[in-house]
């Protein structure tokens, strides 16, 4: 998706349901100041945290106003919508497919995009293939919303979730190439140093277990920077061709935002009365 605006656009790191927390941060006073402003959620809108259900409702509120993109959690809800996937030990995002208007709810998630380009960035929730330019990335992306945006998603979503195949391949086709596409934009932190997506790996950065932070694989042919989420334990990182905003709010740290295009920082503490220990997960 391309967006283009000259108003100032807030991007917002993973959420995952802190609904106070995400109250809290949009009303920070920078933020408060930005009358005109546009905002776009970098994926995991949902799960794990408190209140689901009450973040969705206040994204879909924000109306034309907010882009909300989908991260794996957000994706692993519709495949659960579309009863070809479990709910986990740790999932809280029940409460959306048991609201009274579920249906719609699902709708308007499933209608979201993968990838946004705005003020001379690209926006996605996890990582970027090396080999991918902006043009690229972005019809691929479009490639998967075409197929959640279909009238019979729930039979085709079945077929793409799991890890293989784990390397790129323009000539890859049906069902491989949807699956490998929604792991690259969605779940994709590491590779090994034979190209291969690590989609193990939970941890920092650590060159000596043997794999490199997409950010850093070499050759990469993506013309703009980069922003996303999806790696809390790397948390904030800014660099000048790519800046992580998931800072673990529902781990107990901040909710982090950054306005484009200057790269204003606003982030505010934890707000919900619990948060989640990672060594659990």
């Amino acid at each position: 998706m391309i967006l283009e605006t000259s108003k100032p656009v807030w991007v917002i790191g993973d959420v995952q349901g802190c609904y106070q927390s995400l109250e809290a941060l949009l009303a920070h006073p920078a933020i408060q100041a930005d009358h005109d402003a546009l905002f776009c959620f970098a994926g995991d809108l949902i799960n794990r945290g408190p209140q689901s259900l009450d973040c969705v409702r206040l994204a879909q509120s924000m109306g034309d106003k907010a882009i909300t993109l989908l991260g794996n959690h957000d994706i692993h809800l519709l495949g659960v919508a579309a009863g070809v996937r479990k709910v986990g030990k740790s999932d809280t995002a029940q409460e959306i497919l048991a609201a009274p208007d579920a249906e719609q709810l699902v709708d308007w998630l499933r209608h979201c995009p993968l990838a946004l380009q705005v003020h001379d960035h690209l926006i996605v929730h996890a990582g970027v293939a090396p080999s991918w330019t902006l043009a690229q990335t972005l019809a691929h992306a479009r490639e998967v919303e075409q197929c959640l945006q279909a009238p019979n998603w729930q039979s085709l979503l079945e077929g793409l979730f799991g890890n293989h195949p784990d390397v790129w391949s323009d000539s890859l086709q049906g069902q491989d190439r949807l699956r490998l596409i929604i792991n690259i934009l969605t779940r994709m932190r590491t590779c090994y140093p034979d190209g291969r997506l690590n989609t193990k790996h939970k941890g920092p950065p650590d060159l000596q277990e043997g794999h490199t932070a997409w950010f850093d694989l070499p050759n990469r042919a993506l013309e703009v920077p980069v922003i996303f989420g999806h790696w809390s334990t790397l948390g904030l990182m800014q660099r000048p061709d790519a800046v992580c905003l998931d800072t673990g709010c529902v781990w107990g740290e901040s909710l982090t935002a950054i306005r484009l295009p200057d790269r204003k920082i606003v982030q505010v503490a934890h707000q919900e009365t619990q948060a989640l220990n990672p060594l659990a997960f």
